[in-house]
């Protein structure tokens, strides 16, 4: 499994496209799948990206959980969950990656994106948004001291 580390500052040039950060494209298998799936973070104004491989996991994980072929609530559900997902591959020559303009409207991006490593995923922000949606100090340190009652 692949493990994105890391914070990158991307501009969005003219045509809307973005360059694919060169610490992630270089933990990708040169030979290997280089398609990543995007979709909008549920609880968050960002967008997640994903391997094509950890995408498969991941959604998988969630389908199993449903029944959307006898139940209308999971049905929806899914395709609420499959809504706005595109599949990206950064071009062999500059890594340059086209996002939907509609994804990047819906997560505020105008002229500069944040790519945040986020273990198994991306995290892609506007730059404007991404540092107001880190927690403060005191709620990481209360996070940590009650998760350390759990383990």
């Amino acid at each position: 499994m692949i493990r994105f580390i890391g914070e990158y500052n991307v501009k969005v040039d003219d045509k809307g496209r973005l360059i694919f950060p060169a610490a992630f494209k270089g933990i990708m298998p040169a030979e290997g799948d280089m398609r990543l799936v995007i979709r909008k973070e549920n609880f968050s104004d960002c967008l997640e990206m994903f391997t094509y491989s950890e995408w498969e996991r991941q959604s998988e994980k969630v389908l199993s959980r449903l029944n959307p072929a006898f139940n209308e609530k999971h049905a929806k559900f899914w395709r609420a969950y499959m809504h706005n997902c595109a599949i990206v591959e950064p071009d062999a020559k500059l890594g340059r990656i086209s996002i939907p303009k509609k994804l990047l409207e819906m997560i505020g991006v105008t002229k500069e994106v944040v790519f945040s490593g986020n273990d198994y995923k991306i995290e892609i922000w506007a730059k404007e948004n991404y540092e107001s949606s880190i927690i403060s100090n005191e709620d990481f340190i209360s996070i940590a001291g009650s998760l350390s009652e759990t383990i």
